[in-house]
């Protein structure tokens, strides 16, 4: 099976469409998967429900998808750096499940083990909670999280092997391994692609099990969210 396609366009030609469910790695613009984001707005796909930890920032990353007014629903644990996203949201224009962070980590990583529930104490007592059966183990209330699965995950990774097995770079790994996990076809962009036995098998962090399709990216923009330099 031939995992590798020439551009991101191509390795989504065929899998993106109006309505979906598309998961996405990276945290703030780290480890985010640019040039498939990039691809996924030149598609022109619509009414998209995105599961990410948040939505980039204004004009970059899944800001853009913003911009062009393709998400209908956002699944995330974080609004801060995003204004449009705000805007949006408190427009009433744009759905928010506002989901705690480690519980949007194990909806994903849960979706993609086949667990279609679980058990937390995260957001007893809260909003979060409303609605959601609260349940009581060792004298502890605990509330029901339902497990994510998406219908396209968009992941970053530094190196993958042409059988899709992924090497993450640092703090770039993030929710790119939970993503992978979760998707139903799940679409890596890659700086570097080399063949099969390269990798060292204890470096792997993602296997290639969760890869469908593969696309280089050598020179991503990679973007700082915020600049802090010594005065």
């Amino acid at each position: 099976m031939n995992k590798v396609y020439p551009d991101a366009a191509s390795a989504l030609k065929d899998i993106v469409k109006d309505g979906q469910t598309v998961a996405v790695g990276g945290f703030g613009l780290c480890g985010i998967p640019e040039a498939l984001i990039a691809a996924l707005r030149d598609s022109g796909v619509q009414n998209l429900t995105a599961i990410s930890n948040n939505a980039g920032v204004d004009g970059f990353g899944l800001g853009q998808l913003l911009s062009t007014r393709q998400i209908k629903k956002m699944i995330a644990s974080y609004v801060g750096e995003n204004k449009e996203f705000e805007r949006q949201y408190l427009a009433g224009e744009l759905e928010l499940e506002f989901t705690p962070q480690g519980t949007l980590a194990e909806k994903l990583r849960a979706g993609g083990a086949g667990i279609p529930a679980f058990f937390t104490k995260t957001g007893v007592g809260t909003l979060v909670a409303e609605g959601k059966e609260i349940r009581e183990f060792d004298g502890d209330k605990y509330v029901m999280e339902r497990s994510l699965v998406a219908d396209v995950s968009l992941v970053k990774a530094q190196k993958a092997d042409k059988a899709g097995n992924l090497v993450f770079n640092k703090t770039a790994r993030n929710f790119n391994p939970n993503v992978a996990m979760a998707g139903k076809v799940t679409v890596v962009e890659v700086e570097e692609l080399v063949e099969v036995g390269q990798l060292d098998p204890d470096q792997i962090h993602t296997p290639g099990i969760f890869v469908h399709r593969i696309v280089v990216n050598a020179t991503p923009e990679k973007r700082i969210e915020q600049r802090t330099v010594r005065t």
